[in-house]
């Protein structure tokens, strides 16, 4: 029979989470812990699978405020349900698809890049020389979406 809940070590432990992170995630709101009388942390299980939701989607590149934004639109006072991990998912699925895809230009550009050595740069779509397409943006133009494409 598990405890009802978990000291900052047993998370800690179970979650492959460091303490230190965990009391940052709880400073943030992004997990919550009462407090014994002796002011000890004490995590509800269910804790554990916001901390696994939080590590994938930090490993996935989301932000922590995006994933607190996303953690605030699950119900408080119950454990989620199916049915709420799903209203969530819906809500980030077009965000991960366009993460989904970069990912994939990127891994098939750096594979062209590996094999050409940089030589051609006319057809490179990191370089840019002069910084001739400031005007459309910061960041890697040739690899994100151009004005005006999805």
């Amino acid at each position: 029979m598990h405890e009802a809940t978990l000291t900052i070590g047993q998370l800690a432990d179970r979650s492959g989470v460091a303490p230190s992170a965990l009391r940052y995630y709880e400073r943030l709101g992004l997990i919550h812990a009462a407090r014994t009388g002796g002011n000890q942390r004490r995590y509800a299980r269910t804790e554990l699978r916001r901390v696994a939701f939080i590590r994938i989607s930090q490993q996935v590149g989301v932000s922590l405020e995006e994933i607190r934004a996303a953690l605030d639109s699950l119900p408080s006072g119950r454990t989620p349900t199916p049915d709420d991990w799903a209203a969530l998912s819906r809500a980030w699925r077009d965000r991960l698809d366009e993460r989904i895809r970069l990912l994939g230009k990127l891994r098939d550009d750096l594979d062209g890049c590996i094999g050409c050595g940089c030589l051609s740069l006319q057809r490179c779509t990191l370089y840019n020389p002069e910084d001739s397409l400031a005007a459309e943006g910061p960041g890697p133009r040739l690899m994100l979406p151009r004005p005006g494409q999805g």
